[in-house]
């Protein structure tokens, strides 16, 4: 008799560092008791953070830390290597999904591996954890029934600044709010590009830091945010924009 397949755990990340205990639910510490296998988009940090909700099991439910396997999928991996990566789960092995920030299959390469599971009838299990494109959304005070995540835009300044008006025209168009994210280094460059090409009517909502110390959200018009001398840290950030 062929072995049942295993299941696919979608396990979020916190958001911001040292929130284990404010933002981690019990059911992903139940989850981590009993899985072996982990795919996640960076090595080094996944296996920190699960180093860190082991120290929250009781003592006979930790697994060392050696005696678990990370294999990496992040924007590289082809799809030859996922139906690698996920023979083990056909095989009856559960699996879980880390993102590098937040839930996994949200602005993440995992979703790859989700859209194989399904196509082969594995079991996919989502837990509740925090996202900070959805927390953004939800603390903006603009449209959460019709919105749209870009992810990065271009860097390039005339590139940028046509993006940012076709994104205005969307949101006029659409009825639509408007997201997308920067390297925090690259915070105030957007910013300042915002505030030069957007319409002073256009409503700029931006999230520093969600669930973090330094947390953040603002949402005011582009004429408003002009009148201040904005600098924004090198923090993770959500930008939202709506018309």
């Amino acid at each position: 008799m062929l072995n049942p397949k295993g299941k696919i755990y979608l396990i979020p990340s916190i958001i911001s560092e040292n929130t284990e205990l404010h933002f981690v639910v019990p059911e992903v510490l139940q989850i981590i008791s009993h899985i072996n296998y982990y795919l996640v988009e960076n090595i080094r940090t996944s296996r920190r953070y699960i180093s860190k909700l082991m120290k929250l099991l009781p003592e006979k439910d930790r697994k060392p830390i050696e005696s678990l396997n990370f294999e990496i999928v992040d924007k590289n991996t082809t799809e030859e290597q996922i139906s690698e990566l996920i023979a083990p789960v056909i095989n009856g092995t559960n699996c879980g999904i880390l993102s590098e920030s937040g839930c996994p299959g949200i602005a993440d390469p995992g979703s790859e591996v989700i859209k194989k599971g399904h196509m082969i009838g594995i079991k996919i299990i989502p837990i509740p954890g925090p996202s900070s494109i959805f927390l953004a959304l939800m603390a903006s005070g603009m449209n959460g029934q019709n919105f749209i995540f870009h992810g990065y835009l271009p860097i390039e300044k005339k590139i940028l600044s046509k993006k940012i008006k076709q994104l205005e025209s969307n949101a006029v168009v659409h009825n639509q709010t408007q997201i997308f994210i920067e390297t925090p280094y690259r915070n105030q460059k957007m910013m300042d590009a915002l505030l030069h090409s957007g319409n002073p009517e256009t409503l700029l909502c931006i999230a520093t830091d969600i669930t973090g110390a330094n947390e953040n959200i603002v949402t005011q018009s582009i004429s408003r945010w002009r009148k201040q001398k904005i600098s924004l840290p090198k923090l993770p950030a959500v930008f939202l924009i709506y018309s």
